[in-house]
């Protein structure tokens, strides 16, 4: 079974948190989740989450400290995804690559769908 790596950013800006909505035909299409994505070979984490959110929502952001690890195994691959602690910085989202986005306060976050291997994170983040 094929193993990604994928790099996501818990984007801060003046108390909330961003998240995005996959995109239907997407894997786990409609769900919530962390904007980021998957890490090219050569890539490091940090580059990787900066690129993808440049390339989903066409902002900057400045990647602080990895907040948590994991790994979660669905029928059809695996998924080692590592959370950073993102400033966003610079640029309006725009919805370029998921449906839509969403700037939430922390309290909130259990009002939306999120796949299974954010669910970890999610708890952190409630009992932070």
């Amino acid at each position: 079974m094929e193993t990604v790596v994928v790099a996501a950013g818990v984007i801060f800006n003046q108390g909330k948190i961003l998240i995005t909505r996959r995109r239907k035909e997407s894997h786990l299409g409609r769900y919530w989740e962390f904007p980021g994505g998957k890490k090219k070979n050569q890539e490091d984490l940090k580059s990787c989450l900066i690129r993808e959110v440049r390339e989903e929502l066409g902002i900057q952001i400045e990647v602080k400290e990895e907040i948590l690890s994991n790994q979660h195994e669905y029928s059809d691959l695996k998924v080692d995804i590592h959370f950073f602690r993102c400033e966003w910085t610079q640029g309006n989202p725009v919805a370029i690559g998921c449906d839509e986005y969403l700037w939430i306060e922390e309290k909130a976050i259990d009002r939306f769908s999120f796949p299974p291997a954010n669910l970890k994170l999610i708890q952190k983040l409630k009992s932070a």
